[in-house]
């Protein structure tokens, strides 16, 4: 992977924050690299009973049960078969590990303060509160996500008392 958004010979001027980026029903989506843990491809989960839709199951990550979410179903996309080229990211939040699946991943970029916009207020969109910013990255738009958002336990608790 490549870091495309540091010329070569540039100084950085700033703090720049290194970014996992990955695909997503055709958009651009990237976390922070320092919470990744590992990148693997998809292998088949465990499911466990009375789970949300999006919590595909768990894995046994070298002695830990990690639960695997599946991001195209947890923001409410078409769900897609898994191919070759689907990964599981296995982030790290706090002392909490989470796997999320994810069409493919693309990049690590690195990003300014500047590259970092807040994303517009709008109201009645349930996965706004997972969007921490916004990055303009040559011609796309990338959604920078709030990781810890997303796997805290309280965000999972309420998905599934919304859906039952």
């Amino acid at each position: 992977m490549l870091d495309k958004s540091i010329k070569p010979g540039a100084i950085p001027t700033e703090e720049l924050v290194q970014f996992l980026t990955f695909r997503l029903d055709g958009l651009d989506y990237g976390i922070p690299i320092i919470q990744v843990q590992e990148i693997r491809g998809w292998t088949k989960v465990t499911s466990l009973p009375n789970s949300p839709r999006y919590i595909r199951g768990v894995l046994n990550l070298r002695g830990t049960i990690v639960p695997i979410i599946d991001l195209r179903l947890r923001f409410n996309l078409n769900e897609a078969a898994y191919d070759s080229f689907t990964v599981i990211v296995v982030i790290n939040v706090g002392q909490r590990l989470a796997g999320v699946v994810v069409d493919a991943v693309s990049d690590v970029i690195s990003l300014s303060t500047e590259q970092r916009q807040t994303p517009p207020e709008f109201e009645g969109h349930a996965n706004r509160q997972f969007v921490k910013g916004l990055a303009q990255i040559d011609e796309k738009l990338l959604v920078l996500l709030d990781v810890e958002r997303l796997v805290n336990p309280d965000t999972l608790a309420e998905a599934v008392e919304a859906a039952a």
